[in-house]
């Protein structure tokens, strides 16, 4: 690893290590620990309990309040489904999207590591790039992080579906899966493209998606005429952008696409929170958190 890169791996293990320590821990573990629980024991009611745990037999039974005692499972799996697309590249402020990505699944990944659970990456363009098995580990994290910085995909497209079936293909018991993404993989009418994958892979899996984007994603400034390039097709064209006619198509596409999605992810109850590169993306996490 060259020193640069070392460098950077070092400033983002540092302050989100710290995050994750100060602020996520406990948020991760109430909103993701409670999901993989296992009867263990019945035992009397005691003032406070959580009546939704009584066990009605027992208590009929014996004719004394009785609840269900429950067991945390001790570890869970963790996978990031993270979109190393070339639109990921684009940033218009202090930080690209694909840097806001590392930071986040960083997070992530350390705080899903505080409560020992495995953790695995899938990084994918318009088809699965690159796959780090689920594990424990400081070295592990390292190694992802190291790749959220640096990886270099083949392809500049995407599609989200294949990593969705991929992740269900590849992990059979159920996971929690977090989809870091800008979403722009829709129809000319700013519809997902993912529906059917993502209806599978929700029976399976725990999935949550952070939609992350740059405020030029869905704002076009009036700058005149400019020249713009899709950085994943390489098309090219010329857009008079104080056409307020065209700013205006533009931004409700644009608003459109995520719009679309959030009646998908609402139809299939998927979590998801929506972060700006300009954005404090801790308060979106602990939002997201909280949902579950």
């Amino acid at each position: 690893m060259d020193n640069e890169l070392l460098k950077k791996v070092r400033k983002i293990e540092i302050k989100t290590r710290s995050l994750s320590h100060q602020i996520f821990a406990g948020e991760y573990h109430s909103a993701f620990k409670g999901r993989g629980m296992a009867f263990s024991e019945v035992r009397e009611y005691q003032f406070g309990d959580d009546v939704r745990n009584m066990d009605w037999n027992v208590t009929a039974r014996l004719r004394s309040p009785y609840i269900k005692v429950f067991e945390e499972e001790r570890e869970m799996t963790v996978v990031l489904l993270v979109d190393v697309s070339s639109s990921s590249i684009f940033g218009s402020v202090s930080k690209s999207k694909r840097e806001l990505v590392a930071e986040i699944a960083a997070v992530l990944s350390f705080s899903a590591s505080i409560n020992n659970d495995k953790v695995g990456a899938l990084f994918f363009s318009d088809r699965v790039e690159k796959f780090i098995p689920p594990k424990k580990g400081r070295s592990h994290l390292l190694r992802i992080l190291r790749e959220l910085l640096e990886f270099k995909p083949e392809s500049e497209g995407t599609n989200i579906s294949e990593a969705l079936r991929f992740l269900t293909n590849a992990i059979k018991k159920k996971c929690t899966a977090f989809l870091l993404s800008d979403l722009l993989d829709v129809t000319p009418e700013s519809r997902p493209n993912y529906e059917e994958a993502l209806k599978i892979a929700v029976n399976r899996h725990d999935i949550s998606v952070i939609n992350v984007y740059d405020p030029r994603d869905r704002n076009i400034p009036d700058v005149g005429l400019i020249r713009v390039k899709d950085a994943e097709s390489g098309r090219q064209m010329w857009v008079d952008t104080s056409s307020k006619a065209v700013r205006n198509h533009y931004n409700a596409w644009s608003i459109g696409v995520f719009e679309n999605a959030k009646k998908l992810f609402n139809k299939f109850k998927v979590d998801c929170v929506s972060i700006s590169t300009d954005q404090d993306y801790v308060k979106g996490l602990i939002a997201l958190f909280k949902g579950k």
